[in-house]
Formats: structure tokens, C-alpha cells, sequence
């Protein structure tokens, strides 16, 4: 598969995520010092325990508005998306970072998952592979260590949608770059993780953001680009059987998986299967 190129900014160059990463960096303050800083004790005549406790609930108070903020972006960049006003949603995701590092740290879980939020953004809505795999990349060994030590069903389960989320992104933007082969090895990560999750559900329906259709897609172009083209073809009919039970065999989302699998079976030499491949792609754009 030939992708054009694009012009692919450096991180370095990135005005936006370097003022919102010094930011945080002032805004942060060091978890011995919240306390001692803000709320000073002394002079009181209360007892250690009443000072102790009545420090922990300013601290809680402390905490209470980032939270209320993160809450806030997080709403505000689900609107801006479906507005399709994407620089300013990547804007939030960013801010998105920095409010959960101050509020959980820097390591935690939280955090890394704004982190692999951040890098589908940078992929999806500015195309800028290039920031979006190094986002992914400092999310994915936290996201790994706490999936490996975490008790809670819930928790494990949004590892597993942000471990998703960040495989897809590798997978995605080293094919954007002409890396078949990184790409199909990340894409099928996000696939295994894909199924350990549903299988966690015990059946039940999970909304995910990043669809079963989008995975299989992305699969069967990395397939193609390593030149695996029965691989290839087995994702695309898949992607056509998910979309067709989801939608009807009248829709539109149809036009360019027809379009792509005719390109494999011309690849295949079946040029007769070809043919009926681009024929329903016909019948779909004049319906």
C-alpha cells in the first residue's frame, strides 16, 4: 500500500504541548510540600492528631479543583471532536496530561492513560505520526506493570481499552511511515488486547473507541504492506462482514473496502474476483 507523503513536524516544534508541559512543571507541587506550604501549622494550641487531620482534608480540598478540571477538559474534548474543531481538542488533551500527572503522578496509571488519550489525538486528529508514537511509547511500560499487578476488574478494563488505544496508534502511525512490519506487530497487540477485554465482559456488550472495524482494517493494510496477501484479504472480508452486520450491505462505508480488497485480488491474479469486487464498490456509489 503507497501512502503520500506528509509534511511531519518534529515534537521540538510542537509550541503548544512545550507551554502546557512547562506549565505543569510550575503548577506541580511536590507531594511533602502541599501540606507544609499551603496549610502552615503552629500557634494553634490543637493536638498533633487534630492538626494531621484537619491537613489531609485541605489536602483532599487542594486536590478537588484539578479533578473538577480534568472532568471539565475531558467533556469539553468529547464536543470539540464531534464539532470537528480538532486543533483545539488536541489542546484539551494536552491539558488533559497535565492535570492528571498533578493530580495522580507522573507513573500512575491515570496519567498514562491520558498520555495514550494524547497520542490517538495526535494521530486521528492532526496527523502527526511522529508525536503520536512517542506519546504511546512513554505510556505503554506503565500501562504494562500496573495491568500486571491490578486486583480491580474496572481498572484492569481501562488499562486494557488505553493499552487498545496506544497499540492501534503505534500500529497506525508506523504504517503511516512505510513500517509494515512494526506496524503489523503493534496492530496485533491491540488485537490481543482487543479480545482479552470482550472476554471480560463474559458477553456483554463494551463500548470501545476504538472499533473492532478500525482494528481489522488497520490489520489487513499492515498485511498488505508486508506482502502477506491472504492475511490481507481474511481481514478485509472480515471488515466487510462487520460493517455490513452493523450497517446493511447499502452503505457507504462499504465503497473503499471493496475498492481496497479488488486491489489484493488483483495482487492475487484472480482478476474475475477483482471485477465482482469492484462492481459492488459501483453499485454502492450510484445508491
Amino acid at each position: 500500500m503507497q501512502v503520500g507523503p506528509i509534511r511531519i513536524p518534529t515534537v521540538s516544534n510542537d509550541p503548544d504541548w512545550d507551554f502546557c508541559f512547562h506549565l505543569s512543571q510550575q503548577t506541580k507541587i511536590p507531594a511533602h510540600q502541599q501540606t507544609d506550604e499551603l496549610y502552615p501549622a503552629g500557634g494553634s494550641g490543637e493536638s498533633e492528631e487534630e492538626t494531621k487531620t484537619k491537613e489531609e482534608e485541605k489536602a483532599v480540598d487542594y486536590m478537588s479543583h484539578p479533578k473538577e478540571k480534568l472532568a471539565q477538559s475531558q467533556k469539553k474534548v468529547a464536543q470539540l471532536v464531534k464539532e470537528k474543531m480538532n486543533i483545539q481538542a488536541n489542546k484539551e488533551l494536552i491539558r488533559c496530561v497535565i492535570l492528571s500527572r498533578i493530580i495522580f503522578g507522573e507513573h500512575h496509571w491515570k496519567c498514562a492513560q491520558a498520555l495514550a488519550s494524547l497520542a490517538y489525538g495526535y494521530l486521528t486528529l492532526r496527523g502527526l505520526p511522529v508525536q503520536a508514537k512517542r506519546h504511546a511509547e512513554s505510556a505503554r511500560n506503565t500501562l504494562l506493570t500496573w495491568k500486571a499487578n491490578t486486583t480491580s476488574d474496572m481498572e484492569k478494563r481501562e488499562i486494557l481499552e488505553a493499552l487498545i488505544m496506544l497499540y492501534y496508534t503505534l500500529g497506525v502511525a508506523w504504517l503511516l511511515q512505510n513500517h509494515g512490519r512494526e506496524a503489523y506487530f503493534n496492530l496485533q497487540k491491540a488485537e490481543r488486547n482487543m479480545k482479552e477485554l470482550k472476554e471480560s465482559y463474559n458477553g456483554d456488550d463494551c463500548a470501545l473507541q476504538i472499533s473492532e472495524k478500525d482494528l481489522t482494517i488497520a490489520l489487513g493494510r499492515a498485511s498488505l504492506a508486508i506482502q502477506r496477501l491472504n492475511l490481507a484479504l481474511a481481514y478485509f472480508e472480515k471488515a466487510i462482514g462487520n460493517v455490513t452486520a452493523a450497517k446493511g450491505d447499502k452503505t457507504s462505508d462499504l465503497i473503499s473496502l471493496y475498492e481496497e480488497i479488488a486491489q489484493i485480488e488483483q495482487l492475487r491474479r484472480n482478476h474475475n474476483q477483482a471485477i465482482q469486487y469492484l462492481q459492488q464498490m459501483l453499485l454502492r456509489c450510484i445508491s
